[in-house]
């Protein structure tokens, strides 16, 4: 039976991640969790505890449907970065007020993204009020309050 793991273990990853990320290695996100396991020889357990450390140090962040990266680097979220594409063509008028969003499926194309993606976005405008739904038709920009 192999020796156990020396308490602290995640510590060691923790500090070893950090310094690398200190060091500019990880400007495209971290790799996975099964990928830093296999480096370091441990388990997925040791690598989320020492993953946690570190984004409670405020070094990483975890973006939801991105992954983690670099706290301050430029990840944000599929929706999210449909959202903001969505509103500055409203903001531009490109979209005016009463305009016919897209269909579902064309912003999945467009985008890339999967179909949730699409509705999370458009429920979040939804939400905002500048996106509004009408049942059987679709959805269509607001008017400006």
């Amino acid at each position: 039976m192999p020796s156990p793991s020396p308490r602290g273990t995640y510590q060691v990853i923790s500090q070893a991640l950090r310094e690398r990320i200190a060091a500019g290695a990880y400007l495209d996100g971290l790799p996975s969790e099964a990928e830093i396991g296999r480096e370091f020889g441990v388990a997925r357990t040791t690598v989320r505890r020492a993953l946690h450390a570190l984004e409670e140090s405020g070094d990483i962040k975890t973006v939801a449907g991105v992954g983690r990266s670099v706290a301050g680097s430029a990840g944000t979220a599929p929706y999210e970065q449909i959202m903001a594409d969505l509103l500055e063509q409203i903001r531009k008028g490109d979209l005016p007020a009463g305009t016919r969003l897209p269909s579902e499926a064309d912003l999945v194309e467009k985008y890339g993204v999967s179909r949730g993606t699409v509705r999370r976005a458009v429920r979040e405008l939804e939400t905002a009020g500048r996106v509004e739904a009408r049942h059987g038709v679709g959805r269509f920009v607001s008017s400006p309050s």
